[in-house]
Order: C-alpha cells, then sequence, then structure tokens
C-alpha cells in the first residue's frame, strides 16, 4: 500500500511531531509499505520526498535550505479515494500516488481535525479519529464539559477567553478565587505536549499564568490541581470494540508532567525511553484498575473515537477517587512502549491502525451523500431574485 505520513505543520509541538512521523514512516517502511513523506514547515509550507522520512535530515543545522529541494509538489482534487501529489517542471513532471493517509502531526492545524477534514473532502482512508473526535478531543475545555454532561467524575474548572480576559480580568480572578482552591493548573485549551501549562499556588502567579496561556490560545482552562496525585494513561485501540492497554503511571521532576519530562529527560517518557519515569501496569488495586479501564472505554465511545485514543487519568491517594483528565488522538496516542507492554509491538499496531482506518472509510461509503429535491427547479420564486431584477 502507498501511504502518505503528514508530520511537521503550524503549531508549538512542531519538533515532536517530525519525530513521530519518523517513527510512524519507518515502522510502515518495515512492514514493506511504500512511504511518501509530507513535511509541513512551521509556515504553512508543504515539502514531499523520501529524502523527508529519515530524522538525519532534519538534524542538520541547513535543513532548511535543503527544503527547496522538496518543494513544487500541489494536492489534485477530485481524485475520489486517491492523493496525488503532482510537481510540474519545464522538463518533466513527478506525480506520487497515495492510497492511504496517516496524520503524525501534534496539536493545532493537524491533530485537532484539521488535516481530517482534508481527508474526509478527498474521501481518502485515513488512521485515527474523523473530525468531530478529533476536535472535540482536542479542546481541554469542551472535553472536560462534555464529562460534566455524562457524569465523568472530572476535577473543578473554569474557562474564559481573551476578549473576556481583557474587558473583566478582576471579576475573573475574584470568580476563581471564589469557586476554586489551590493549587490550580492553567492550560491553553488546545495545545498538548504541556507547553504553556503552569501550576500556581498564589493569585499573583495565576495572573501571570494565564497571561503566558493567552499567548498560545485565545481560551484558558483553569482547574484545580490534586496534591497527592497519580498520573495515569489508558490507550485504547479500535472502532466499535476497542482494545484496552494496561494502565501507565508516571512520574515526574516537577508539579506536573512538563514537556522535558515527556520528551527530553533520559529520553523522554511520552516516547517510551524514561523507563525510570513510568510504572506498567500502574500500582492500583484491581478493582480501581477496572473501574479506570471502563471509564476510558466510555470516554471512547462518547467521543466517537476510532482507530486509537489515549484517556488520561488524574488518581487521588488520600482519597482514593479518581478523575478524567485529558484525551490524546492521533499521534499523540501512539504510545508503542505502553503497547508493547501490552502485548502489541510497534507493526501490529500500526498495521491495526490502518485495517480500522480502512473500515472506517469502507463503512462510510455505504452511506447516502445524496438526496433528490425539486428545489432547483422551483427556484423561479420571488424569493431569489435580486431587488430591481425581473
Amino acid at each position: 500500500m502507498k501511504i502518505a505520513v503528514f508530520f511537521g505543520s503550524r503549531n508549538p509541538e512542531h519538533d515532536v511531531s517530525i519525530i513521530t512521523g519518523q517513527l510512524i514512516i519507518s515502522g510502515l517502511k518495515e512492514l514493506g509499505h511504500e512511504v511518501i513523506p509530507v513535511y509541513i514547515s512551521k509556515d504553512g509550507s508543504w515539502y514531499v520526498g523520501e529524502e523527508l522520512g529519515n530524522l538525519d535530515f532534519f538534524k542538520k543545522e541547513n535543513y532548511r535550505l535543503e527544503l527547496k529541494n522538496y518543494e513544487g509538489f500541489n494536492l489534485q482534487l477530485n481524485t475520489n479515494g486517491k492523493m496525488i501529489f503532482k510537481k510540474q517542471s519545464m522538463f518533466n513532471s513527478t506525480e506520487l500516488v497515495a492510497d492511504f493517509a496517516f496524520p503524525a502531526i501534534h496539536g493545532q492545524n493537524g491533530e485537532d481535525g484539521t488535516i481530517q477534514g482534508m481527508f474526509e473532502m478527498l474521501n481518502v482512508p485515513y488512521a485515527g479519529c474523523d473530525v468531530p473526535a478529533s476536535a472535540n478531543a482536542m479542546d481541554k475545555v469542551t472535553t472536560k464539559l462534555i464529562y460534566q454532561r455524562f457524569n465523568i467524575p472530572t476535577t473543578k474548572f473554569t474557562f474564559f477567553h481573551t476578549n473576556e480576559w481583557l474587558t473583566k480580568k478582576d471579576e475573573i480572578m475574584n470568580e476563581i478565587g471564589k469557586s476554586l482552591t489551590f493549587p490550580l493548573f492553567v492550560k491553553p485549551s488546545r495545545l498538548g505536549s504541556s507547553i504553556g501549562i503552569a501550576k500556581v499556588n498564589s493569585k499573583e502567579d495565576l495572573e501571570f499564568a494565564i497571561e503566558v496561556a493567552l499567548h498560545y490560545d485565545d481560551k484558558v482552562l483553569v482547574e484545580e490541581g490534586i496534591e497527592d496525585l497519580k498520573d495515569l494513561t489508558v490507550c485504547l485501540i479500535g472502532n466499535d470494540e476497542p482494545i484496552i492497554s494496561k494502565i501507565q503511571e508516571s512520574t515526574y521532576t516537577k508539579d506536573f508532567f512538563s514537556y522535558e519530562d515527556k520528551y527530553i529527560n533520559e529520553g523522554g517518557a511520552q516516547i517510551g525511553n524514561a523507563q525510570k519515569k513510568m510504572i506498567i501496569p500502574a500500582d492500583l488495586d484491581e478493582k480501581t484498575t477496572e473501574e479506570i479501564k471502563q471509564q476510558a472505554k466510555d470516554v471512547y465511545r462518547i467521543f466517537g473515537c476510532s482507530g486509537i485514543a489515549r484517556v488520561d487519568f488524574l488518581y487521588d491517594r488520600t482519597f482514593k477517587k479518581y478523575y478524567a483528565n485529558e484525551i490524546n488522538t492521533l499521534p499523540g496516542t501512539i504510545y508503542q512502549h505502553l503497547w508493547k507492554q501490552s502485548g502489541i509491538e510497534l507493526k501490529e499496531l500500526l498495521t491495526k491502525l490502518i485495517e480500522y482506518g480502512k473500515e472506517k472509510h469502507d463503512k462510510k461509503q455505504k452511506l447516502t451523500y445524496t438526496f433528490e429535491s425539486e428545489i432547483l427547479k422551483k427556484s423561479n420564486s420571488n424569493k431569489l431574485k435580486l431587488k430591481g431584477n425581473n
């Protein structure tokens, strides 16, 4: 199969996406697939080329200068079920055709449903969740509002937008002081990898943290923290009946699971290298383990997830209670180290993702997308005439 892998894009998680993209490309090649690497730069420019499927390319100091050799490809429309990248020059033309799309873009302009929308418009099968599930899961505020609607336990929170902060700052600060208890977490609503997140213990720190978060998003979430905390993760793979992984407990060096803990310290726990930062399976009693797994499955179903997703939980050691936290869709959910511990190697994981993506696409092809009506024949109604025209 010919698979286009998309990575990079315009968001603060750009570099993380490059690493994820290379992991996926390498795994797909080992499975015997023909891979078309599609790199989207920080300014939104698109580049296509086999050499972009090698991490060493992006480690070069001057790699941005070399990108000009891979520009000039245009994505053809009206291909219905294929992705065709075409490059036309004075002397020849190059055409690359993909049967399947694999998004490896973290955060905005990728993980949030935007690129999935492009795949849907082109009617191309792709790995991972669809547009609504991706968009809702990416938005931390929307996620918690849905939790509330379906009585899924989550920590107390509030949220607001930039315009509200600029016009009602004192009112917002007072309301937070009345309704929430320190310590608090301040988060950009639609950003991942712990970028822009801060744990605060005072009103002064809170205001500064909000200002920082508003640099990354125009919507901010403020939620209560848990002091005696276990940070837990459950991964799920599948469509209607997902397979559930073991539960991972993550430890960290600061006040929360930071960007450094996830990707840098000891090789990165999120990438599966920092073994000392992970406990698999998590140190929980059997009853709590099964409850959290079932809750993760309920969340997966409620959000309409497909292919793959992961649900993070916060466990309060003191009160023996758990709270659903964030949801991550592809690619923030690859977590090949946790799947390996759960009995699924990376090659099998990628194979399943392709199978589930094709299954979801085939099911959609059975839906009716046309509707015969008389509206056009009767469109000479006076209501449709421009004023002054006869």
